[in-house]
């Protein structure tokens, strides 16, 4: 069951969190599973930020979407700081990044991408202009690099070296899309390629970009993978100036074919961005599409309610019947839409007295519903100038109001899109003459809010808290990472201990990302005592210590999720491996024996989630088979962190995990045979830890012998050192050291009575 938190922010809590909130916002999704919002935190506010980082706070300027649904957007970003799946790089043909953009983009990402780029060269030659080449991202936030060589001009170019130029520049946006195709990326980011050191001039460089993605887009007849959204980024200002004014231009002039929409300028509010665009309301890819419908369903709906149901499938139709009213709104998911959600709401005809105040409240609700549920977009059909009888000069009114009251509180970013059809020029001009009506002053009151969402938001009047709301799997995700932020966050009195042992996965790339955080004046010591390593972050601000571990700890939550898809290339698991947790019900037999023996040590339980993964059982067999086990697998258990349960069902054990309080039998995998054993191996701090987790699983012992220290392998049975014990052992502990000869069962969550 889904669990939300909120963590107020204050002083140098607030400070960390301004500086760091992207690893902060990465980190608690792979420890944890949980999703963090960061509410009433001025980013432009950040004093300082570290040296290897830009501190530029990503901002939209522009958006309309292109054929077949693509959304182009123009922002004004770092792109060494920019999270999308891929970013362009402006290289040369031999990749030889020391200059310009490819330089910052070397230097954020580390060695990696040199080396890469290098290797490339030496094996396949250097590229040709026009050519576009995917390779690694290193430490950047993206997916990957897309380096991409444009034209150059020289100082003393004619004017027969122009069209030349373009038409080289025309052909390596093609190369950077086509690559987005072949590697089924959802997002890239695309600077304005030649415009700095190869001299291509900045406003026609501008229009061959934009009109290059329009006309790939348009001109796409294949049925295959489209992206999300194409962003044009840019850091300084002429640039990301020429790249709005040729999108606005392009929108303006309703050349695209094709059934492409165009759009007007949007206004912006505060942080709420209103566009009126033409296009179906049912082909939008929004957080949310709002539906005007009858609540007796679509057989009595309009148009466009039908439209979106038929659209939607007979699940979102069935969905509708079950779902409960909010606010005269019942919610479905999007099932065959390209939405997250779909908002179903009812207003009534114009001759009705209150029509225009239900119309008015329709709108305002499901932009503040919007915001309860965290979405950051939503589009609106013109609701009303249908069969309901409203005109479209009215209806523009209404629901350009509605927006302008919804602004005047809401502090964080939306993009609200009103989304005219296609062949309504009328209703298109109406809504975009009511456009500069939604410009809301500073001095206006927020709206009051209703219980429920103070009590998710806050609550208050004006800017909103500086908070950090988290949203997870269950309570026990969230507290853990609420136990663990605040523990960062308010209690490091200056030193941080990080026990962790991935830290002794640390390679070249991370020493030299530990090495910048050295710059920011923080000193770092690495430890290793009794089978536990990890990292003692300490210096003089508490503020630089806290952003320090952050940065570490994204860095170890990174190489865990190499060591994941690691593993699963080297046992040829499928791209989409099977595996789940299932919640075992608690009158099941199961649940209750394990309460049971819980509540004899004092702890009580809180689920049992069983593991299914049929990689790790086909390996486990084999294992069986190679060691000519025939006695049962023993049933054993083993206490693990909260972050590594999901890494457990994923790809089975390993001596990373859990190594125990006293490391006695050898540095393997360690198991117990009884609960009592366990909580004696790994050894509860009490008030350090909420909530303890357990993994029972099937362990092949095999030819066992007495453990001791220092151990690495299994000694050898005799004089032949290639023939050795399956495993070794103490009294009831069994200590395996390949991680194929365990099986997880089971997950056991449980607190301490």
């Amino acid at each position: 069951m889904a669990s939300q938190l909120d963590i107020p922010l204050r002083g140098t809590s607030l400070n960390i969190v301004r500086r760091c909130s992207s690893h902060l916002s990465a980190v608690l999704e792979s420890k944890f599973g949980c999703k963090a919002t960061v509410h009433g935190v001025d980013f432009e506010r950040d004093p300082r930020g570290p040296p290897w980082r830009s501190g530029t706070v990503p901002e939209k300027r522009f958006t309309t979407t292109l054929h077949g649904g693509v959304e182009l957007s123009v922002w004004k970003a770092d792109l060494a700081d920019f999270e999308a799946d891929a970013v362009v790089n402006a290289a040369n043909k031999r990749l030889q990044h020391d200059s310009g953009l490819a330089k910052a983009l070397s230097i954020a990402g580390g060695p990696q991408i040199q080396r890469e780029s290098a290797d490339y060269i030496a094996k396949r030659g250097p590229l040709e202009t026009g050519d576009a080449l995917v390779l690694g991202a290193g430490l950047l936030r993206c997916k990957k690099i897309i380096h991409a060589v444009g034209p150059r001009l020289y100082g003393n170019y004619s004017k027969y070296d122009f069209p030349e130029a373009e038409r080289l520049l025309r052909k390596v946006i093609a190369s950077i899309l086509d690559k987005v195709k072949e590697n089924r990326l959802q997002s890239v980011a695309i600077p304005a390629i030649s415009s700095g050191l190869f001299n291509f001039p900045l406003p026609q460089c501008a229009d061959a970009i934009v009109s290059s993605v329009r006309q790939y887009y348009e001109s796409a007849s294949y049925p295959g993978h489209l992206p999300k959204e194409i962003l044009l980024v840019n850091h300084d200002e002429r640039s990301v100036a020429e790249m709005e004014r040729a999108c606005r231009q392009m929108s303006a002039s309703g050349k695209s074919s094709g059934g492409a929409e165009t759009s007007a300028p949007p206004v912006q509010p505060g942080k709420v961005r209103l566009t009126v665009k033409k296009g179906s309301i049912e082909e939008q890819k929004t957080d949310v599409i709002v539906n005007t419908t009858s609540m007796d369903g679509p057989q009595k709906s309009g148009q466009i309610s039908k439209a979106i149901f038929e659209k939607g499938g007979t699940e979102m139709q069935q969905e509708f019947y079950r779902a409960h009213a909010q606010r005269n709104i019942k919610i479905t998911k999007g099932h065959r839409l390209h939405c997250k959600e779909v908002f179903h709401t009812v207003c009534v005809e114009r001759g009705n007295d209150a029509a225009c105040q239900i119309l008015f409240d329709a709108v305002l609700n499901c932009l503040k519903l919007a915001a309860l549920r965290k979405h950051k977009s939503i589009s609106f059909p013109a609701i009303g100038t249908g069969n309901l009888g409203f005109g479209e000069d009215e209806s523009a009114q209404i629901m350009s109001q509605a927006v302008a009251d919804f602004t005047r509180s809401y502090r964080d970013e939306m993009d609200v899109y009103f989304v005219i059809f296609q062949k309504d020029a009328s209703a298109f001009k109406a809504f975009d003459e009511r456009m500069s009506s939604v410009r809301p002053s500073a001095s206006d009151p927020g709206f009051t809010q209703d219980d429920d969402e103070t009590e998710h938001r806050g609550g208050g009047v004006g800017a909103p808290t500086p908070q950090i709301s988290l949203t997870g799997p269950s309570n026990e995700a969230t507290h853990e990472a609420e136990r663990w932020l605040s523990g960062l966050l308010f209690g490091s009195g200056g030193a941080v201990r990080i026990c962790n042992n991935f830290v002794q996965h640390f390679g070249e790339r991370e020493n030299l990302q530990l090495s910048h955080l050295l710059q920011i004046g923080v000193s770092i010591e690495e430890f290793f005592e009794r089978g536990r390593a990890g990292l003692i972050v300490s210096g003089a601000s508490v503020e630089d210590v806290g952003c320090a571990c952050l940065q570490v700890e994204a860095m170890l939550c990174s190489i865990q999720g190499e060591c994941v898809a690691e593993e699963e290339r080297a046992t040829l698991t499928p791209k989409n491996p099977s595996f789940q947790r299932k919640p075992v019900d608690h009158t099941s037999q199961k649940f209750s024996v394990t309460s049971s023996d819980l509540k004899k040590h004092g702890l009580q339980i809180l689920k049992v989630d069983e593991v299914e993964n049929s990689t790790l059982e086909r390996l486990f067999a084999l294992k069986r088979k190679q060691l000519g086990c025939t006695d049962p697998a023993r049933i054993m258990l083993q206490r693990i962190p909260a972050h590594f349960c999901e890494m457990v069902s994923r790809i089975g054990f390993r001596a990373e995990y859990a190594p125990p309080d006293e490391p006695a039998f050898g540095e393997g995998i360690y198991f117990a045979g009884k609960m009592k054993k366990a909580l004696d191996v790994w050894k509860v701090r009490e008030k350090e830890e909420e909530y303890l987790y357990f993994v029972e699983a099937e362990v092949l012992t095999g030819r066992s012998t007495p453990g001791e220290p220092g151990l690495i392998l299994p000694p050898a049975v005799g004089e032949n050192p290639l023939v050795t014990y399956d495993s070794v052992s103490g009294p009831d502990v069994s200590v395996i050291f390949s991680s194929y000869q365990a099986l997880p069962r089971y997950v056991i969550t449980c607190k301490t009575l």
